[in-house]
């Protein structure tokens, strides 16, 4: 019969915790941070920078999606998340397709506040020939 080893002092103590997914929604007028577990079937925390901010033309800065970011953190953290898998997501479509000025602030605030991070991938939706791009035959004229 073989031995069984048994673990180090260090390995036992480590609290084995629960992933989660956070998704990052960041366009030019707001930044979302939304937690779920892992399927994506349950809220865990949810925090946009119109919650943070009563000043609508700074919900989309980098400022508050710090604060959203790490409000979101502390909510899932208390619940028994120990990491998250990043989705971070634009308005594609036919708008743009590169996220908002808050989208990596957000990301960098999840590190700081104790998450691990695991993978992180771009959702943002891609257009198959949609519908047309706004602003007219002329494209917006400034």
């Amino acid at each position: 019969m073989p031995e069984t080893k048994e673990r180090p002092p260090e390995e036992r103590t480590q609290k084995a915790g629960k992933w989660g997914v956070a998704h990052i929604f960041s366009s030019v007028n707001n930044t979302i941070v939304h937690i779920t577990d892992i399927t994506g079937a349950e809220t865990i925390s949810r925090v946009s920078g119109g919650m943070i901010t009563n000043r609508d033309k700074d919900k989309g800065t980098p400022y508050p999606a710090i604060l959203a970011a790490k409000r979101a953190a502390e909510e899932a953290m208390e619940k028994g998340i120990i990491g998250v898998h990043l989705r971070v997501r634009a308005p594609g479509g036919n708008k743009k397709t590169i996220p908002g000025q808050g989208a990596q602030p957000a990301i960098r605030s999840l590190i700081r506040a104790g998450l691990k991070i695991g993978r992180i991938e771009d959702v943002t939706p891609i257009p198959h020939d949609g519908t047309r791009k706004r602003g007219g035959r002329r494209g917006r004229r400034v």
